[in-house]
């Protein structure tokens, strides 16, 4: 008998999340950068433990929204985890502040829930070994959660076993991927991540929370390769001369680390040709939202 279902990770900004994701998965579906918010819409990993398919969902961060964005993201997460199977709140074990935006249901936006909450503390490799147990003591305490893992998902330290536990916790059904599917964004979107995620590598400090990427054309070509166009949205001029840098030299690094990266996991030689352009309300625009799933009224 297979088992399949849907475990949401949800947290505040830079818990983890996506690295957490990865490890599951074991291999990237998510991109990991220092920037806070980095993921703005829900990303599907798939891993396999035996009979069980547990579809991780990779949602933005939890946070006192102020934009638009910022709105549908907080809005995607908590959409995600009430339609969940498991919910898994990622707590920052060496920031106690981390835990504040979703302790509980209640404050969190989450009192529609119905599914079992894990509370996962992470970065248990950075935490003081004296806090760690009066934290999940004080978290658990709340009665929220079903069930307590102290792990780091950076290193691994306690991944296998939450994985294990996410396996038995799914409930009977067909699989919902093929076995070798380990996610299922699209390749035009997925393509479009890697170079943000490049992006923020690059110019995090420079570059405050104001760059979008579209992939605006791709092409499987003959040879066997991929011909990708991209253009990065930024709101000023000046934040367009910091992508660029001194002789193009920034943009170029971006390109090429994306090329390598996508050429990589796309498993084809990548031809990426990148564009920058100033559009100041980029972040406004309802198409976008419906590109990457999220309500524009939210």
């Amino acid at each position: 008998m297979t088992r399949a279902g849907f475990v949401a990770v949800i947290g505040a900004p830079n818990a983890g999340k996506s690295t957490l994701v990865n490890r599951l998965v074991g291999s990237k579906v998510s991109i990991v950068t220092r920037k806070v918010q980095t993921t703005r819409f829900p990303i599907r990993g798939v891993a396999v433990v035996g009979e069980s398919q547990i579809v991780l969902v990779d949602t933005p961060g939890i946070f006192k929204p102020r934009r638009r964005l910022d709105r549908a993201m907080v809005g995607a997460a908590l959409r995600q985890a009430r339609e969940a199977d498991v919910v898994v709140h990622l707590v920052d074990a060496s920031n106690n502040r981390t835990a504040a935006p979703v302790e509980g249901r209640s404050t969190g936006g989450l009192e529609r829930a119905s599914a079992p909450m894990i509370l996962a503390l992470n970065k248990i490799d950075l935490a003081s070994r004296r806090d760690l147990l009066p934290l999940a003591e004080r978290l658990f305490g709340r009665g929220d959660y079903a069930e307590v893992f102290m792990i780091s998902a950076l290193d691994g330290d306690g991944v296998e076993r939450l994985r294990t536990r996410l396996a038995e916790l799914m409930p009977s059904s067909p699989w919902f991927y093929p076995a070798e599917q380990t996610g299922d964004l699209p390749a035009r979107l997925l393509a479009a991540e890697i170079t943000r995620e490049k992006l923020y590598a690059r110019v995090h400090q420079e570059l405050p929370y104001a760059a979008g990427v579209e992939t605006t054309a791709f092409e499987e070509r003959s040879d066997g390769s991929a011909r990708i166009e991209q253009t990065i949205f930024v709101e000023r001029e000046g934040q367009r001369a910091i992508l660029l840098g001194k002789d193009g030299q920034t943009l170029k690094w971006i390109g090429q680390a994306s090329r390598l990266e996508l050429a990589r996991i796309l498993d084809q030689s990548v031809h990426l040709f990148l564009y920058v352009k100033v559009k100041q309300n980029w972040s406004e625009e309802r198409g976008l939202y419906q590109a990457l799933g999220l309500d524009f009224d939210a």
